[in-house]
């Protein structure tokens, strides 16, 4: 799998996501992505518990510890590397989570609008 170039939604160096806990779609820390990547787990989010449970709800249990993959879950205030298309959709719930917008990919803007982006911006 070849690495897409690490470039973030503001043309700059993809900044890490998380390394704790480590997150990416490569497990790197960084929302980098690939081909390879059909759910484009580009946004680097910050997780709430409004968003935690809305994932929870609509088929991805984020928070549940999961040790046969050494994950022990996310917690309010993780960062995570999220799908694009499933953070567009809690924007259109009313429950998207804030984003660290130097730790999201570019791709991510094939699905979310850069000014959806904007208005969760932790910056």
């Amino acid at each position: 799998m070849e690495m897409d170039p690490q470039v973030n939604v503001l043309g700059g160096a993809l900044e890490a996501c998380s390394n704790d806990p480590v997150t990416g779609f490569f497990r790197d820390g960084h929302c980098n992505t690939c081909a390879a990547d059909a759910g484009s787990h580009t946004v680097c989010a910050v997780m709430t518990e409004e968003f935690l449970a809305y994932s929870k709800y609509v088929g991805n249990d984020l928070s549940s510890p999961r040790p046969e993959f050494n994950f022990a879950g996310l917690k309010a205030g993780d960062k995570w590397c999220v799908c694009a298309g499933r953070f567009l959709q809690a924007h259109d719930e009313g429950c998207a989570p804030q984003v660290n917008l130097q730790a999201t990919h570019t791709r991510a803007l094939e699905i979310v609008p850069m000014e959806t982006l904007r208005q969760y911006a932790v910056e």
